[in-house]
């Protein structure tokens, strides 16, 4: 890089790990057969796939038989919502909430437009849905409930296995969009009652192009990509060999340091924090700050237009965001934070930090030492204004 980067945006995208890139290369170079093809040099292509599956299994606390390669958490998102609506016609209302990921969001107004009803759920003041509105919400032609388990923007957590419980106790299947909890909190899916999870590889210290849709054994699927019968019929098209390895080691690899997300992460995530509460007056987190995710940090500045406050900052090389990077560029205030009850000033005024186990203390210290006199310079330049 031409300049120093300080990267607090890692709710967008990850640094890949250098022992990922390792264990990817030998695909796109020796080992470049299709896994699908019936000689034996092929074979070790596929005998890689099923142990990149064993490890993301492993992760997720679920049999391998029970994971499905997508291309991101998009595909497997809209798969496992198209899957629930095909199985019976009587049954194509869809339960979700109003501040998932734009993959669901848009998906659920595409459905509307076409027929389908879409109950979007409420949350309150800490981005938290309500269960008792939830449980009143599913009905008897209600198809599927997908909730996110850990907000994009956020980092707010929902309380994912008691939400399934609720779901299955109504006949109903239930889908979550795990993307920025996988990793990051254990899971052990295999003991709960989820039907579909959906995780992507970039997220993970992975390369982007990979993803996972965990399909519980006993939930009904209808594959949504129609074609071949790769990935034992439930996915058509040639397998991505190379970054499905690579997203093996990387589950491999956050497993090792889910303790070290939960306490290093964190506490780099908390001073940081409180630095910034404490330097610059105004300023607010929103969410639950107990019940979150462990490098996550959403925090809003009273009286400044969060893009002008990322201009400032990427000029001096520090990255972080506005909200969702599917988002970025839109002249719409967080849907999320408008959710939360948030005017629309506060949304606008808003940034997301999230760190991971490759950001040190040092790039924390030297963000803190910038981020101030941006603030400043903006509420001046606004109130001379």
């Amino acid at each position: 890089m031409s300049r120093e980067i300080i990267y607090l945006d890692n709710n967008a995208t990850t640094r890949v790990d250098p022992a990922v890139v390792e264990e990817m290369l030998p695909f796109l170079t020796d080992f470049y057969g299709n896994a699908s093809s019936g000689y034996s040099f092929s074979h070790k292509v596929a005998r890689a796939l099923e142990h990149a599956r064993e490890r993301v299994a492993a992760l997720l606390g679920c049999e391998p038989s029970e994971i499905l390669f997508t291309s991101c958490g998009t595909e497997s998102n809209n798969a496992a919502i198209q899957s629930a609506l095909s199985i019976d016609p009587d049954r194509q209302h869809v339960v979700t909430t109003a501040v998932e990921h734009s993959s669901i969001m848009k998906h659920g107004e595409f459905l509307a437009k076409r027929g389908h009803e879409v109950t979007w759920l409420g949350v309150d003041g800490k981005g938290r849905i309500d269960l008792g509105e939830l449980e009143r919400a599913i009905r008897p032609d209600t198809a599927i409930v997908s909730v996110m388990w850990a907000n994009n923007e956020t980092g707010v957590l929902s309380p994912i296995h008691e939400i399934a419980e609720i779901v299955r106790r109504k006949n109903v299947l239930f889908h979550t969009d795990a993307v920025q909890a996988v990793g990051k909190i254990p899971m052990a899916v295999g003991e709960s009652k989820i039907n579909f999870l959906s995780l992507s590889g970039h997220k993970l210290h992975c390369p982007k192009g990979v993803g996972v849709l965990y399909i519980n054994r006993r939930t009904r699927f209808t594959p949504y990509l129609i074609g071949g019968g790769q990935e034992h019929g439930k996915r058509a098209g040639t397998e991505n060999v190379a970054s499905i390895a690579a997203l093996g080691k990387a589950a491999e690899l956050a497993g090792k340091f889910m303790k070290h997300e939960a306490t290093a992460v964190r506490a780099l995530r908390d001073d940081f924090e409180r630095v910034v509460l404490e330097a610059i007056p105004d300023t607010q987190v929103n969410g639950d700050r107990e019940n979150r995710l462990p490098n996550t940090s959403n925090i809003s500045f009273e009286g400044i237009e969060s893009e002008a406050v990322l201009m400032l900052l990427d000029k001096q090389g520090v990255c972080c965001s506005a909200g969702s990077a599917c988002t970025t560029g839109s002249l719409h205030p967080s849907h999320v934070l408008k959710a939360m009850g948030f005017s629309t000033e506060r949304a606008r005024s808003s940034l997301r930090f999230s760190f991971s186990r490759f950001t040190t203390k040092e790039e924390v210290a030297k963000a803190l030492e910038i981020l101030p006199g941006v603030i400043s310079k903006l509420r001046k330049m606004t109130l001379a204004a």
